[in-house]
């Protein structure tokens, strides 16, 4: 466990399976994700995952267009079991356990999650992969990230992006936008920056989570950023 962390969560995007395409998932990216996240968990550092789904669909996107929101964010949440499916498999595959859970109930799909029981998958060994969202609409699985990482007593927060790090304004657009090494809550709050959504940077605060920001095509993988040789940036209190 060269990291010092004994369990982390780790957010994947689902804009970052697409890799290089709009939408799906392009498979030479999801195995390359696998690799990095099984090469951590035979470190002895129990893993688990929390995935989006925006490949899939949005819902956000999808309320805009008409659809109800509740309906939106339902079609989202089917959308994250499919990553999970997708990535608990590729990560099987590379020779480490692991299982999937949701957050709404679909027995023939995946176990139904509770905290009791994804912790003990944990502890036997398993990289848990946690589709679903939080259950309900109105909530981002950027939110759905930092609860399960409280609910499970993990250690920090990987929020894996296409950005490498937190910037003063979006890099894309601005080339003069500053990457943060070490940012505080409230200032990532206060100054709106999106790499997260506000509710999920408040709860983390309030429960004293630290959360890592990082690109998921980083050199030195997983590893490299939890052993601080990856660019990412800090988001927390304590530096």
């Amino acid at each position: 466990m060269a990291s010092g962390y004994k369990r982390i969560l780790l957010k994947v995007s689902g804009e970052a399976l697409a890799g290089d395409n709009s939408f799906g998932i392009e498979p030479p990216f999801l195995q390359g994700v696998a690799r990095q996240i099984a090469d951590v968990a035979r470190t002895g550092t129990q893993v688990a995952i929390v995935v989006g789904g925006g490949n899939i669909f949005r819902g956000m996107a999808g309320a805009a267009d008409g659809t109800d929101r509740v309906t939106a964010d339902l079609m989202g949440m089917l959308g994250t079991m499919i990553n999970a499916l997708a990535l608990s498999n590729a990560i099987s595959r590379q020779g480490v356990k692991s299982k999937p859970f949701s957050a709404a109930t679909m027995p023939s799909v995946a176990d139904t999650f509770t905290a009791r029981d994804a912790k003990l998958a944990l502890e036997e060994g398993f990289v848990v992969v946690l589709g679903g969202g939080t259950g309900n609409p109105f909530f981002t699985t950027d939110t759905a990230a930092t609860l399960r990482a409280i609910e499970l007593e993990c250690d920090v927060v990987l929020k894996g992006t296409k950005v490498d790090g937190v910037y003063s304004d979006d890099p894309k657009k601005n080339p003069d936008a500053v990457r943060y090494a070490h940012i505080s809550f409230d200032d990532v709050i206060s100054q709106n920056l999106k790499v997260m959504d506000t509710a999920a940077f408040a709860l983390a605060r309030d429960n004293r989570m630290p959360i890592i920001v990082y690109a998921l095509d980083v050199a030195e993988g997983l590893s490299g950023v939890l052993e601080g040789r990856g660019r990412s940036t800090l988001v927390g209190d304590h530096g």
